[in-house]
């Protein structure tokens, strides 16, 4: 090698690592500015949650005039992948890679496949549909693409919050992680409302040729929003080597003993009874808004905002309070409890012909919510072994989506089997079927209640001790 030549490798390396995407960060610590960089990730999701479930929904029915049942299926397909977010974490936690990465191999896949579904979903839609000249292809090519399309996006959803929340642990400090959590919520809500907001001005004049447009645009802003997101931010771990025998458990065993503690199956059965839960409702309050108490279509569009706001309080608060060293297993009780009394207010609304007191118990049930997630998220995190932070949150994530996708469906699966069997109508009238299920949720938060009870005394005598060990007076040295 000659002089020059030594002189440009000399110059590669030193300016490389200040260009490569996700080279070695400079400082382990973790400043706002570099978190909310990371919750771009959260911002992604929030985009395609909003176009699955709420535009995609009614542009499938209304402008596309596709089958409800057909819709409903593909809308559901995605939580089909929730249950494989802990087998996600799990493999994330082992990853060896000759170039230092755990978590950045498995955000990049999990982008690629959101991408992919969003890129070819618009056309899928369009066959599924019989549009243009698609009508000459079988009706089955249309189904297929199109479950492909939403198997894929889903996906993608549930492997980079998986592992966008495990890289956050990782690079957050233990002190750090309550504050870290109400950001991503708060970023994933963000997301949200603002992609709704974009989606129905963009479609505002609805044609096929526009659907793509958005679709597509959401499938490189998803690109571009995670590329950004995952810019230096997980540091690499240098002397890997992928070929090495592997030491690792393997995910039976890994699984296995996570579970071994009594309080993560509490903690993971909290979850799904409190989840889904407050999930039942969500298809519910509007129409319980319109035909119960009759209010009027703008009133009850404002029931989302009111939730949403009510939710945001309960992240907001559950961050400051958590961050000074509250236990957060009591916080997510706490949460049950406001949601059991907003639920009892919806109730009760009803023979009041209080619709002011429904939307204050719609704000209730938000900030309960909020307080529950919020809760259990931060206690799942601080109870994970430092190895496998990525497997307690997969496991917390597949349990939280595939509750509230259950929960979604049998909200109103059981609403519209009371009104068929006309079950408690005598009790509450027109609301019978509505009441059967917000008398649902309050019963499984009771059940929450109960069975987080052990891990409730667990935390107070764990603080008891603590605080017994920090009054014990100091040993003197010098004393003999």
């Amino acid at each position: 090698m000659n002089a020059i030549s030594k002189r440009l490798m000399r110059i590669w390396l030193n300016a490389g690592p200040r260009f490569l995407p996700f080279a070695d960060v400079a400082t382990p610590e973790l400043p706002l500015s570099r978190l909310l960089r990371l919750s771009l990730v959260q911002v992604a999701v929030g985009m395609c949650l909003v176009l699955l479930v709420g535009t995609l929904n009614r542009v499938m029915i209304v402008e596309l005039g596709v089958a409800a049942s057909i819709v409903s299926v593909m809308i559901a397909l995605p939580v089909l992948f929730a249950p494989f977010r802990a087998l996600i974490g799990y493999q994330s936690d082992i990853h060896r890679s000759v170039l230092g990465w755990r978590r950045v191999p498995f955000l990049y896949r999990g982008t690629m496949l959101q991408f992919g579904g969003l890129a070819v979903m618009p056309f899928a839609l369009l066959v599924l549909a019989g549009e243009g000249q698609a009508d000459r292809v079988p009706a089955w090519v249309g189904q297929v693409s199109a479950a492909v399309a939403f198997l894929l996006v889903g996906a993608g959803i549930h492997t980079t919050q998986t592992i966008g929340l495990a890289l956050a642990t990782d690079l957050c400090k233990p002190e750090q992680r309550p504050n870290m959590v109400g950001l991503m919520y708060v970023m994933l809500l963000i997301g949200m409302i603002g992609s709704a907001f974009a989606f129905a001005v963009a479609l505002a004049e609805f044609t096929p040729g526009r659907l793509v447009q958005v679709i597509q645009t959401a499938a490189v802003l998803t690109i571009v929003l995670n590329g950004v997101a995952l810019w230096k931010q997980e540091p690499r771990r240098r002397g890997i080597d992928p070929d090495a025998p592997s030491t690792d458990p393997t995910f039976l065993e890994a699984w296995s003993l996570y579970t071994r503690d009594a309080g993560a199956v509490r903690r993971l059965v909290a979850i799904g009874l409190g989840t889904g839960a407050f999930g039942m409702q969500d298809v519910l309050l509007e129409p319980y808004g319109g035909q119960i108490l009759g209010m009027t279509v703008s009133a009850t569009t404002q029931l989302t905002a009111s939730l949403a706001a009510g939710t945001l309080i309960g992240f907001a608060w559950a961050s400051r309070v958590l961050s000074r060293g509250a236990d957060p297993i009591r916080m997510s009780a706490g949460g049950a409890l406001i949601g059991i009394a907003g639920f009892l207010a919806v109730l009760a609304a009803a023979p009041l012909a209080r619709p002011e007191l429904f939307v204050a118990a719609v704000v209730a049930i938000g900030f309960g919510a909020g307080l529950f997630g919020h809760g259990t998220l931060t206690a799942t995190i601080n109870m994970a072994p430092e190895e496998q932070h990525g497997l307690a949150l997969g496991a917390w994530g597949a349990v939280q989506a595939t509750a509230a996708g259950i929960g979604i469906a049998l909200g109103g699966l059981l609403r519209d089997l009371a009104v068929l069997t006309g079950a408690f109508r005598g009790a509450f009238g027109p609301a019978a079927g509505y009441a059967m299920v917000f008398m649902l949720e309050c019963v499984l938060l009771a059940a929450t209640l109960v069975v987080m009870l052990p891990l409730l005394v667990e935390g107070t005598m764990r603080r008891r001790a603590e605080a017994a060990v920090r009054a014990r007076p100091a040993l003197d040295p010098t004393r003999p």
